[in-house]
């Protein structure tokens, strides 16, 4: 039996991820995304019941700090929800894993570690490079 397998080069000669490393990838994306959209209905309850009135200042500025702690953490979640949205969108135009400065492969080691990454290891050294430059 005669199988045919289909090979896609980026234009500087690498290989593209196979599908299955897309798949697997891609799993672990929406496992993710589920998870942070999960946690953010949470919050809308949560945010309800700490926000019952206390007659007491003190009570109620420690809630208005818990609260504040809660919606911090849920916008850097936002962001990341984003990213991951950006990343699943990437492995459906089949660009995913490719990094977007250079345009060479990213390998698989810094996308399991980094899922939503677009910059292979070496241009995010130079970018973080960069940044301690002008001391960001």
């Amino acid at each position: 039996m005669l199988r045919i397998i289909l090979i896609n080069f980026l234009p500087n000669g690498d290989i593209m991820l196979t599908q299955s490393k897309k798949e697997y990838f891609r799993e672990i994306l929406s496992q993710r995304l589920n998870e942070l959209m999960e946690e953010a209905d949470k919050t809308i309850n949560e945010i309800a019941d700490l926000k019952e009135e206390s007659p007491d200042f003190v009570d109620q500025a420690s809630v208005e700090s818990d609260i504040d702690f809660v919606l911090r953490i849920r916008e850097r979640e936002n962001k990341l929800i984003g990213k991951i949205k950006d990343a699943l969108e990437r492995i459906d135009q089949g660009n995913f894993g490719v990094c977007e400065v250079c345009g060479n492969r990213i390998s698989d080691e810094r996308l399991k570690a980094r899922p939503v990454t677009t910059l292979c290891i070496k241009c995010k050294k130079n970018q973080e490079s960069k940044e301690k430059v002008i001391g960001l």
